[in-house]
């Protein structure tokens, strides 16, 4: 009976993560503005096939223990590809949601926008590096 009620469990909070992605993803517009933003709308499909590797990837080393014995420069280039993404990822969010132009007039340096992105999202890169390189398991 506990490994049915865990089942459900983890049934029921993968949907309920996964249409909070899908959410995410769709109705606020995140990927479509993000091609536009860097010009790449002819590659929409190795976007969907880079979204759906990557959650399946990620998924099956989440669910069986996994462990990559890989050297640290790999791991370092893996940290730099994921702070890109998040940064980006951040970034075009907050873009879609108009939090920087916000914040941009709030503290004055609307002129200087563009290094304000920039700053959210090297900072983000940097704090992935961060974690990757000192805080993971090897």
């Amino acid at each position: 009976m506990e490994t049915v009620l865990i089942i459900f469990l983890g049934i029921a909070g993968g949907l309920a993560t996964g249409a909070g992605y899908v959410a995410f993803i769709t109705v606020l517009g995140v990927i479509p503005r993000l091609m536009s933003a860097t010009k790449t709308k002819p590659f929409i499909h190795l976007y969907e096939l880079a979204l759906v590797v990557g959650v399946l990837a990620g998924t099956c080393l989440h669910i069986f223990s996994v462990q990559l014995y890989i050297p640290a420069f790999v791991t370092a280039a893996i940290g730099l590809f994921a702070g890109l993404f998040i940064g980006m990822a951040a970034a075009a969010l907050t873009e879609v949601l108009n939090v920087f132009p916000i914040l941009a007039r709030r503290a004055g340096v609307f002129e200087q926008i563009n290094i304000l992105m920039m700053a959210v999202a090297l900072g983000k890169t940097a704090g992935s590096l961060v974690q990757w390189i000192f805080f993971s398991p090897l």
